[in-house]
């Protein structure tokens, strides 16, 4: 406190800290000042328009916003004295005259109407205005701007927090109001949904729409609360429930330290899927003499057609003793299981442990395969580390920020959030992309090169900055290894040479190297645009390259950020969920980890790796594998190929699938088992910051549903594991005790703190979000430069098929939908299966926006809706994955990155053309 502010408020001795304002100060020391415009939430600023918290200052005319005016040594500040509570009282009086009646307030219980009773303002002396009519055109917020005082804290919310940009004022004087882009209803603007608005509103004036009547009255008010985490991607937001009789009635974000409150559409109103009709209650089990085949489609409304209700003892019975003959007869290798990144840490541990221990096999694996894992192949190589170096929020620290192959605001649309904060800050952000993107307009660098040609793109900046000496000759001499070889085959990669490839100008090329490597922090993001080819692992090699090359890596605004996908990739790939790796990523392989895991888990284990999720459904048809157990994961639709992918599932001997519906995995099932889903159990999970996070239940489980984890352990001492975990901190107890990236963390920490990033140095010390500052967790504690060669897609375009097809996900809809697409209000905004095309290439195809097209690959065809965009290059399609109808993994091709085992889900050739109807309609 040697710099602290010394002053008076009412007479009493305060100090203020550097920045701190007088409101602060006041409410840090019990002292209340009442506030509508401005929100004390993070990341708020104050504005000062409101006049409610207004303050006198001895010696000075006017009263001031406390909110906005900072203290300095030897004021004196009146906030008790009538002459402030007089002017905070007119102030109300006057927002009150325009306020609908209290009986008909949409919201009386309001900050606003808060305020006002302790006011004791009641009623207004003046004359109300005309107020807009209520706009209830969005199926989550409802505006009622009859309620709205202008506060602009909305406007705040969508321009500056979440960088949306679709909140204004219109208008002047008597007239100003809010509006949406220009003065459109809020269903038909550019809205994104984000929920910030309605969180930010102190009056009801925005509001979730599931909390009011007819009359747009507030009549629902929650009866407990629960905080938790965000069930959805990996940025791994904090919120609450807001509950009402057992059933969620609205979330709202908490500050928890990966989003500051902030949610996205997904986080915020995509939770109703857990009371959906479709939601399986009870374990069934496939009728006697029902078949399977490929082409089974099974009504989730309906599962009687091919199942029958049975209960737990049966079921439980009916799969153990399918799996173990199999594994009696043939061996554990002729078993496989699939887990999920969805479930927690702890799910993950046990699944893993189960398949090593009770199936004798490494045939365990889960979505990573289909999306980092060629940038983990490429980390563990190049850093001996798989795990990010720093956090998504390091871009607020950084001066150039790169975005390459990642869509963040639709795939991780709170993370982008802080992306957008940097480049408004002045950050320069450079979007690497064949499509472009609501990021590509923050963008000081928007660059669009031809698909696949990414090694070409990435080298041609390394040739750059190796030919321009914009090296860090330092970084390089004391922590990395292999930049001679580098700098030797990089020689044929310049600008000019690689102009013609990737379609961007070699001067582009020039300027983007020299922009990252001479800036004091420069950070790379990169999501599955770089993982999901066969040379995915060449990408990343590149991306740790020019890291390594300019010392960009272990300080803050620094680093290597692969975007994880789901809420727990990073956490089940730790827990050793994956086929070559242990817990902790210990090789299976190595004598040392083998023996140690044998000794900790009292059985004998397989000494070799398992097969990966492609590889997997390859030796079912080969008859290599004939039983398998999937729990929370959807191959049916996540695997290329799907068609391949199905008539796998059905050619099993034995399938039992643990899920909350039945997917379209579960179809083939020979056994169901009715989960958990994500409100209704605790767990840990670990988000893509590698920060670990307490999930806590906040629901009961419907019908005869049960936990995952009560589940797994059942079968595992069924198939004879004889476990005992009395609880989940049991089980996280046992895991962390594998895994020494969780020392430190115990179960008891996780309760009290809720997050904690790994690695931390001491049980009473915050974890280390910066990592590898003095060097890396490699045999020579350097890292390693890998060249990597231009490698082309294994299946380019011809005359037969000439289109790229790329896929990959919308914002309101999450990986294969059986989620998201039972959610009332995101199945509303994106409600059927699409695919995006240039607008000229639908003009030449001769399909409206909105008609239907035929996609077809060697591998299948699909028709779905045409819609035009314009960030989509000519001669690409773009289908999003999530669609059951139109299936987009009908089409991918399985061909697999020979590092990371990864299919090329980014490109492969299609043929697009007007579905038949559409066809004769335009003839």
């Amino acid at each position: 406190m040697s710099d602290a502010i010394t002053f008076t408020i009412d007479g009493k001795t305060v100090h203020a800290t550097a920045g701190e304002t007088i409101w602060q100060v006041a409410n840090r020391t019990g002292l209340t000042i009442p506030h509508l415009c401005y929100a004390p939430e993070p990341d708020y600023r104050p504005d000062g328009n409101c006049r409610a918290c207004m303050v006198e200052i001895e010696g000075e005319r006017v009263l001031q916003a406390s909110c906005l005016r900072k203290p300095t040594e030897g004021m004196k500040v009146l906030v008790e004295n009538e002459r402030s509570k007089a002017s905070r009282r007119m102030v109300f009086e006057l927002l009150l005259a325009d306020q609908p009646a209290r009986a008909a307030a949409h919201d009386p219980a309001s900050k606003f109407w808060q305020w006002a009773d302790r006011l004791e303002i009641r009623d207004s002396r003046f004359p109300a205005g005309h107020r807009p009519p209520p706009d209830i055109s969005h199926p989550a917020m409802a505006v009622n701007l009859d309620a709205c005082i202008n506060c602009t804290l909305c406007v705040r919310a969508c321009r500056e927090v979440q960088v949306n940009d679709v909140i204004g004022m219109a208008g002047r004087g008597h007239g100003a109001k809010i509006v949406f882009d220009m003065d459109d209803p809020m269903g038909s603007s550019t809205c994104v949904a984000c929920g910030e608005c309605v969180q930010a509103c102190p009056t009801g004036a925005l509001m979730p729409a599931t909390v009011l009547d007819d009359r747009q009255v507030r009549t629902e008010w929650a009866d407990r609360e629960v905080a938790s985490l965000c069930p959805f991607c990996g940025v791994g937001c904090q919120l609450t429930y807001q509950i009402k009789d057992d059933k969620i009635l609205y979330v709202e974000g908490r500050d928890g330290p990966a989003n500051h409150q902030r949610l996205c559409v997904k986080g915020r109103f995509g939770y109703d899927y857990v009371d959906h009709p479709d939601r399986l209650t009870q374990p069934l089990i496939r009728k006697d003499g029902v078949g399977k085949s490929a082409d089974d489609e099974v009504d989730p409304a309906n599962p009687w057609t091919h199942f029958r209700p049975a209960t737990w003892d049966e079921a439980m019975a009916r799969a153990a003793e399918g799996l173990r003959e199999i594994r009696d007869r043939k061996g554990g290798n002729a078993l496989a299981g699939f887990g999920s990144a969805k479930g927690s840490n702890e799910e993950a541990y046990l699944f893993q442990k189960l398949v090593r221990t009770g199936f004798n096999t490494n045939n365990v694996d889960h979505c990573t395969r289909l999306c980092h894992a060629s940038s983990v192949a490429a980390l563990f190589e190049g850093i001996g580390s798989g795990a990010v170096t720093a956090p998504f929020s390091a871009a607020l620290e950084a001066d150039v920020i790169i975005v390459i192959g990642a869509n963040p605001t639709q795939n991780h649309p709170v993370a982008a959030t802080f992306i957008k904060n940097a480049a408004k800050r002045g950050a320069t952000l450079i979007v690497i992309d064949p499509r472009g993107q609501t990021l590509s307009r923050h963008a000081t660098y928007d660059v669009r090169f031809k698909p696949g040609s990414d090694v070409a793109l990435l080298n041609a900046l390394l040739h750059t900055i190796i030919t321009e000496d914009l090296t860090d000759k330092q970084y390089i001499d004391g922590f990395t290894e292999g930049f001679p070889d580098l700098a030797e085959r990089i020689m044929g990669f310049s600008p000019e040479a690689m102009e013609p490839v990737c379609g961007v100008k070699a001067e582009t090329i020039r300027s983007i190297a020299r922009a990252y490597a001479t800036s004091r922090a420069s950070i790379i993001f990169w999501g599955m645009g770089i993982s999901q080819h066969v040379h995915g692992t060449d990408n990343a090699r590149c991306l740790i390259a020019l890291a390594l090359v300019t010392g960009q890596v272990g300080r803050p605004g620094t680093g290597l950020h692969p975007l994880r996908g789901q809420n727990n990739v990073q956490g089940a790939s730790d827990a050793g969920l994956i086929p070559m790796f242990f817990p902790d990523y210990r090789p299976v392989e190595q004598t040392e980890a083998h023996d140690f895991f044998e000794r900790k888990w009292g059985t004998t284990i397989d000494p070799k790796r398992g097969l990966t999720v492609v590889e997997i459904m390859n030796a079912v048809h080969a008859n290599q594998i004939e039983g398998m157990y999937v729990m929370g994961e959807n191959p049916a639709m996540s695997d290329p190929d799907v068609h391949h992918a199905r008539a796998a599932l059905a050619k099993l001997r034995h399938l039992v699938v643990q899920d909350i519906f039945l997917t379209e995995t579960a179809w083939h099932a020979d056994v169901v088992l009715p989960a958990s889903a994500f409100p209704e159990k605790i767990g840990s999970f670990t988000n893509t910051d590698r920060r670990v996070q307490l999930g806590r239940k906040a629901l009961p489980l419907p019908g005869e549903a049960r936990l995952d984890i009560d589940i797994i352990q059942e079968l595992a001492n069924r198939l004879g594991c004889n476990w005992s975990y009395p609880d989940v901190g049991a089980v996280y107890t046992e895991m962390a005790s594998t895994m020494p990236s969780l020392n430190n963390i115990s179960w008891d920490r996780l309760v009290r703190e809720g997050a904690v990033t790994y690695p931390t140095d001491g049980a009473d010390k915050p974890g280390n979000e910066i990592i590898f500052s003095a060097g890396f967790p490699t045999k020579s504690g350097r890292g390693k430069i890998v060249p990597a060669n231009v490698l082309p897609p294994d299946e380019v375009p011809d005359d037969a098929f000439p289109y790229v097809l790329s896929t990959g996900r919308v914002l309101e809809h999450w990986h294969t939908g059986a989620m998201t697409r039972r959610s009332i209000v995101l199945d509303d905004l994106e409600p059927e299966a699409v695919a995006f095309m240039a607008p000229r290439e639908l003009k030449k195809l001769g399909v409206a926006p909105g008609g239907t097209l035929r996609v077809s690959t060697r591998r299948g065809a699909i028709e779905l809706k045409a819609r035009a965009d314009s960030d989509v290059p000519q001669g690409m399609i773009f289908i999003p994955f999530c669609y059951a109808e139109a299936a987009a993994n009908l089409l991918t091709n399985p061909a697999l990155d020979p590092f990371g085992k990864i299919p090329e889900f980014k490109f492969c050739a299609a043929q697009v053309e007007a579905a038949t109807a559409d066809a004769v309609a335009a003839e």
